[in-house]
């Protein structure tokens, strides 16, 4: 299964943080498992999450064009687009 790293700002990384088991449970939905949250070190707004994806194309089309409840917990997390989606291969 690869692995993909999606990066992009947040409006504010605390409240982001606040959202851990509603993400995880987005990427699942998604296909992805073993989610892993990442911060910058210098205590910037962006941040990264890593995990496994069983379907990358699905992935991809889901964050480059969210469904509408995707879209809106995006929003509530405080997410700031663009989202930047890298593939192991």
């Amino acid at each position: 299964m690869p692995s993909v790293v999606i990066t992009h700002k947040v409006a504010d990384v605390e409240k982001w943080l606040n959202f851990k088991s509603e993400r995880a449970s987005a990427s699942g939905s998604l296909g992805g498992t073993n989610v892993v949250d990442h911060v910058d070190a210098d205590g910037g707004d962006v941040i990264a999450i890593t995990c496994e994806m069983a379907d990358v194309d699905a992935a991809l089309a889901a964050v480059q064009s969210p469904p509408p409840e995707l879209a809106a917990a995006m929003e509530s997390h405080g997410v700031v687009p663009p989202l930047t989606f890298f593939v192991a291969r």
